[in-house]
């Protein structure tokens, strides 16, 4: 009589190894990386795109790209003194004239994101994604009240 070859497993006794197991915990937005939607920029006056000039839009390009590569908690909790959430009702008359001819006016808060010295970006946060809407070089959609005044 033939004498039986040992058996072989042919699966690991864990099957779990050499796996990435998944986290199957909610991830927040707020860890996310930023991206950009460009459906809602606006090109026309009082807080338009149209008056950049090619070495600003490429300059702008290089801060949004700095921001592709923090979260957004990075963006807005760490960096709030420069970058963050504005109440619509605390936003320039004009900006929320602007919201309403839009069609915008059930948002309750924008996003500003400092570029440089006053220059800001404003936009709307859905998830992860900013939808860029203006454009306010002069600070002039939320002006900053000095503290103790």
């Amino acid at each position: 009589m033939a004498k039986k070859s040992p058996k072989v497993a042919k699966f690991a006794s864990n099957p779990h190894i050499g796996k990435e197991v998944k986290d199957s915990s909610p991830r927040s937005s707020n860890d996310e990386n930023p991206s950009w939607r460009f459906t809602k920029l606006e090109l026309v006056d009082p807080f338009g795109w149209h008056t950049i000039n090619t070495a600003l839009l490429h300059s702008i390009r290089e801060k949004l790209q700095d921001f592709e590569s923090m979260t957004w908690n990075q963006i807005l909790v760490v960096g709030k003194k420069f970058h963050h959430s504005i109440k619509v009702c605390d936003v320039a008359k004009d900006a929320r004239e602007r919201l309403k001819y839009l069609r915008l006016d059930d948002i309750e808060e924008l996003v500003s994101l400092r570029i440089s010295g006053s220059k800001r970006i404003w936009g709307i946060r859905q998830g992860g994604v900013l939808l860029l809407l203006w454009w306010d070089p002069d600070h002039q959609i939320c002006t900053s009240n000095p503290k103790h005044t």
